[in-house]
């Protein structure tokens, strides 16, 4: 493993990073590190356990994402994450939903760092992998630096020393969660101090990174990391990319061909255990993008009556429906599965 484990990372989205999806970006980068949705601490404590941790095997490196506020609860949680085998549990400080504001978790919680920090504590207490926060730079109105440099110096003094800084302020009322990705303004400069103020922790950068030249130009200022959500999603080679740009990768990378070929064998796993097609196919709609006939890639892959054929040949179609320059030719080798 190359020695930067947060170089380049896929943010958790909820009901978008579930574990095909992550299968798949890991076919394209071994070495971003990747996040699950969202999980709960009381859907850990309460619900089907197997149902939201279970995961594979070829996926790490590996970090789960909680939301919760309760120290007891979330290390329950934790405990049950490292057990299950995950690389890193993530504490959810960033959500401005107005659902999880109703549990008391998400960006609600900057405004109570010490709650935070009794949460993290009681996470690293049970769990033997590292504990890390997720958060705003701010919330609602409050812009003031010292506000988010004393939530990270007390959750530091907890034991978390990796923290996932979206720069934009939490609006907790009046804006969706798709506007609070967008209007509150970006402040790298803000994620940038905060390295300088804590340079023995590991600052990654979150929110509006697009495209290389504007992550490399922040990498350039000295972060640890960056990590992306849409782009990574809508553009998924952007991670095969990031194996040459950020860590080092001297062989052709995989072709989009190669990594739609081996998604076949993990993709009659699921059939056989009764997951939908579509459940996996809509994963990869953007591998093409800005490719050849990229749209009819999008549209065969997505064409209900295709999926409802539950077959792996829906995906050689797919790609007898693309051109693609086959100058590097590249194979891929294929991860083992879990149960």
């Amino acid at each position: 493993m190359i020695e930067m484990p947060y170089r380049f990372c896929v943010a958790p989205m909820l009901d978008w990073t579930d574990r095909h999806c992550r299968y798949f970006h890991r076919l394209l980068s071994p070495h971003a590190r990747l996040y699950t949705e969202m999980v709960t601490a009381p859907a850990l404590y309460y619900g089907d356990v197997a149902k939201h941790l279970d995961f594979d095997a070829a996926e790490h490196p590996l970090a789960l994402q909680l939301g919760g506020s309760d120290p007891a609860m979330l290390a329950h949680a934790a405990r049950l994450g490292a057990r299950w085998g995950y690389d890193e549990i993530n504490l959810n400080c960033g959500c401005p939903s107005e659902r999880v504001q109703s549990g008391s978790f998400g960006a609600c919680l900057m405004k109570e760092p010490k709650l935070v920090a009794d949460c993290v504590r009681a996470m690293r207490e049970a769990a033997s992998v590292p504990v890390t926060v997720k958060h705003r730079i701010g919330v609602d109105a409050v812009e003031d630096y010292g506000f988010v440099r004393d939530f990270v110096g007390t959750v530091y003094e907890a034991g978390c020393d990796v923290f996932i800084v979206h720069a934009r302020n939490a609006i907790l009322s009046g804006l969706s969660p798709k506007d609070n990705r967008e209007i509150p303004p970006l402040r790298y400069e803000t994620a940038q101090q905060l390295k300088r103020d804590f340079p023995q922790c590991t600052i990654v950068l979150n929110g509006g990174l697009t495209d290389w030249p504007m992550i490399e130009a922040q990498l350039a200022t000295g972060i640890d990391g960056v990590m992306v959500g849409r782009w990574a999603y809508h553009q998924p080679y952007c991670l095969a990319e990031a194996e040459a740009r950020l860590f080092g990768q001297a062989a052709p990378l995989p072709t989009r061909r190669a990594v739609i070929e081996a998604m076949i064998p993990y993709v009659e796993n699921q059939l056989r255990q009764g997951v939908a097609l579509r459940a996996v196919t809509r994963h990869l709609l953007g591998l093409y993008h800005g490719q050849p006939r990229a749209r009819l890639f999008r549209q065969w892959l997505s064409e209900s009556r295709q999926l409802e054929r539950q077959s792996v040949d829906v995906l050689y179609e797919s790609l007898e429906r693309v051109s693609e320059v086959r100058n590097q030719e590249s194979g891929i080798r294929t991860p083992s599965f879990c149960a």
